[in-house]
């Protein structure tokens, strides 16, 4: 199902135009995407606004999850990876070479697919950001945000007493939320998450979605899920993905009920994918 000319122009057009506020969290414009000869992304414009949770949807390989790591520059550690474009964090352009990543990834969280604890107690694995940013100059206000963080990740009840013990020691998805409690320990300002469901069963998952609901009141959330159930239940836009090319971003109960191209309808249907 490969795009006309006609198709990509109207969908350019129309994606250029798609804007969530009057000054988003993120604006992306003319993002194009590379690994060696081939191009992962093509022309990718969108607006995220703040404190919005967006979903994006997708088959395997059509490009969800590269987008995702362009906006806190982790396609830099690929060596044949060339981004091209514009991303724009409040007034800060994140393609810049001059921008140091290190801030950036404190500003730009990440969630994985799979929990990845550091081989570290579950304290450490909270207190490892702030300790590296400065963010705590005394143990009390390090202790502080170490619980405000695991409370935020709905965690704090579960591991109070045993602090100490190895972040590893937990359950699948506790270590998801430890994860989470390790990415807004330094305050972020967006949390981007690639499919951090996937390995989870449906108890944990249930916890992690209700956790991306009350963490959205503070943050800007980017989702990338396999799910279109998980979709949408958690996103308030969400935007489809096909062979790289961004067909559609709109309401999440629009792009489910009434989606605007044949091929978002054909995936939401499953024609394909």
């Amino acid at each position: 199902m490969n795009l006309s000319p006609d198709d990509r122009a109207e969908l350019k057009y129309k994606t250029v135009g798609e804007k969530f506020s009057e000054t988003p969290k993120l604006k992306i414009r003319g993002l194009n995407v590379s690994y060696a000869e081939k191009q992962a992304i093509f022309d990718v414009n969108l607006d995220i606004g703040s404190n919005e949770v967006i979903a994006m949807i997708g088959p395997s390989g059509c490009g969800k999850s590269t987008f995702l790591r362009c906006i806190n520059r982790m396609n830099d550690t690929v060596d044949s990876c060339r981004v091209e474009g514009s991303i724009q964090l409040d007034d800060m352009e994140i393609c810049d070479d001059k921008v140091d990543v290190v801030p950036l990834r404190a500003r730009v969280g990440m969630v994985f697919q799979k929990p990845n604890p550091f081989p570290k107690s579950i304290y450490d694995n909270v207190a490892y950001g702030p300790r590296i940013h400065g963010l705590a100059s005394r143990r009390s206000e390090l202790d502080g945000l170490v619980e405000t963080s695991l409370r935020r990740a709905g965690l704090w009840d579960e591991v109070k007493d045993r602090l100490l013990q190895p972040g590893t020691s937990l359950s699948g998805g506790q270590q998801q939320r430890l994860c989470i409690a390790r990415t807004i320990a330094v305050s972020p300002e967006v949390i981007l998450m690639d499919e951090p469901c996937s390995s989870l069963d449906p108890i944990a998952t249930a916890k992690i979605e209700e956790l991306i609901a009350e963490l959205s009141e503070n943050f800007t959330i980017a989702i990338v899920t396999h799910s279109m159930q998980q979709a949408a239940r958690v996103s308030r836009r969400t935007a489809y993905f096909h062979l790289g090319q961004l067909i559609e971003v709109n309401d999440t109960q629009h792009v489910f009920t009434n989606p605007d191209h044949q091929l978002t309808e054909a995936y939401i249907t499953g024609r394909f994918g």
